[in-house]
């Protein structure tokens, strides 16, 4: 009987093997499916187990049909409003990049729009207060982290006296990282007693029904007021220390930034909270759908032509990042990047060195420390193969995050959002980004990269060659993770 056992097991675990030899690869990195294959030999229980609950990376089928159906209906409604500015010329290469960004996230370039950047978190949080004291029709809220503090009190009364004025007001927020954060009970309530509408997204309640890879997420930040004025970047709805005893203990602070909006582009912004929404209570928006067309248009020296810029599960590519790539091939002078999770794929990290090598300055802003011990070994992988190529890494220094998403390119453009430059940000997490031309909006972010170098120490390859054994042996080990998609 025993022989019997041992045998149908050694059956059982060859059959896995093989099975997986088959399966895993299909349509996957070639690096994801080695570090998969390596979990599941290694490991085979467990790591089959792991696969099973978080091998895909794909929404389910329901919920990518509804993205296409949108996409679609964004392609019709808008075709014919690309107004751009022709004052001045475009860089050469910079129609192919719009028309990749169209065929990928189905949203087009839009001119006649103002941008404003924001880089002090009260100061954003007191904007966006205030926008929404104005709000007359509508206001829209999607954050992947929102909470009831004493930082977002007077955000969660201003949606309250909206509410009260007659105004329709709905959110979104992302299911896992908001139960997660501090006092999610508390803000569930607030949303009540306020009487928004609101959702979680992506939620992961197998009990209802409701279940997809539970390490998908909704990392979008996005507020939209009337369809005339929008905020979008990387700051949650959350005091900057997010709350967490062990955040406040090491004094962190987390430094974002956002982007105050006007003009077409904001009914960009509105499509991506219609296509969540929909996605998430089956609710098609039809009367704020008509705010998808262009309303205010600033005819101006400085006007902005933008495009947003959707990525995420939903799509069949890796929007931000084919977007990320075609940017940084096509530089010819300068790349400043700043992310705060910088964990990339061999593709962009060929895109990056092959610039230093073709005579592109490339900067990158990262913090000095971090909060998530995993993607910040994982991060520090990286370095020594970009200081050797000559990339300068700026480090910001403690106690602050520096959590801001963005990169400029030459003199011309600018992209900023939600999106790390990150795996987890190319495949497993629903971003948004907004590609900006326009040189005053880049000598805007210009001086917001100086007061980022001017806080920051920079890196060199002979400080590097110093770490201690221990923390490249940690490094390494958590950049074999990064792998697992």
């Amino acid at each position: 009987m025993v022989a019997i056992v041992i045998v149908l097991l050694f059956l059982f675990d060859l059959g896995v093997r093989i099975t997986a030899i088959i399966v895993v690869p299909r349509n996957r990195r070639p690096s994801s499916a080695m570090a998969w294959l390596l979990a599941i030999f290694l490991i085979p229980y467990l790591g089959l187990i792991v696969f099973l609950i978080i091998g895909s990376y794909k929404l389910p089928k329901k919920r990518r049909d509804k993205q296409q159906a949108i996409n679609d209906f964004i392609i019709e409604t808008t075709e014919g409003i690309d107004q751009v500015s022709n004052d001045h010329p475009w860089p050469a290469w910079l129609r192919s990049v719009v028309e990749l960004n169209r065929h990928l996230g189905a949203m087009p370039l839009v001119g006649g729009n103002k941008a404003r950047l924001i880089g002090d978190y009260a100061q954003s949080l007191a904007e966006m207060t205030a926008d929404i004291n104005t709000a007359t029709r509508f206001v829209h809220c999607e954050f992947y982290i929102m909470s009831y503090d004493p930082a977002t009190k007077l955000f969660f009364g201003a949606l309250e006296a909206a509410v009260k004025r007659g105004v329709i007001v709905r959110v979104l927020l992302d299911h896992v990282a908001s139960i997660r954060s501090p006092g999610h009970r508390r803000t569930i309530k607030q949303l009540k007693k306020i009487g928004v509408s609101w959702s979680f997204m992506l939620p992961v309640q197998p009990y209802r029904g409701r279940w997809q890879r539970p390490d998908l997420r909704n990392h979008r930040k996005v507020l939209v007021i009337d369809g005339r004025v929008g905020y979008m970047g990387s700051q949650n709805l959350i005091d900057r220390s997010y709350n967490s005893r062990a955040n406040k203990r090491r004094g962190l602070q987390w430094r974002d930034i956002m982007t105050r909006v006007q003009g077409p582009i904001v009914n960009g912004l509105n499509a991506i909270f219609i296509t969540d929404w929909y996605s998430e209570t089956n609710e098609l928006l039809l009367r704020e759908t008509e705010a998808i067309t262009p309303a205010v248009v600033f005819d101006t020296d400085d006007a902005l032509d933008c495009q947003v810029v959707p990525s995420g599960p939903g799509f069949d590519g890796e929007n931000n990042l084919r977007l990320f790539l075609a940017l940084l091939y096509y530089a010819q002078k300068r790349i400043i990047i700043t992310s705060p999770y910088f964990v990339p794929d061999d593709s962009m990290l060929y895109a990056i060195t092959t610039a230093t090598q073709r005579g592109v300055e490339v900067q990158l802003f990262v913090s000095e420390i971090g909060d998530q011990a995993l993607v910040y070994h994982a991060q520090r992988s990286y370095y020594e193969a970009l200081l050797r190529a000559g990339v300068q890494i700026w480090m910001y220094r403690a106690p602050y995050i520096l959590h801001a998403k963005h990169f400029t390119i030459d003199d011309d453009v600018a992209v900023i959002g939600s999106s790390n430059m990150d795996i987890r940000s190319f495949s497993l997490n629903m971003e948004v980004s907004m590609m900006v031309r326009g040189a005053s909006f880049v000598r805007d972010m210009r001086v917001v990269e100086d007061g980022y170098r001017a806080q920051s120490r920079e890196l060199t390859l002979d400080e590097w060659e110093k770490q201690p054994l221990r923390s490249t042996i940690l490094d390494n080990l958590a950049r074999l993770t990064s792998g697992l998609q």
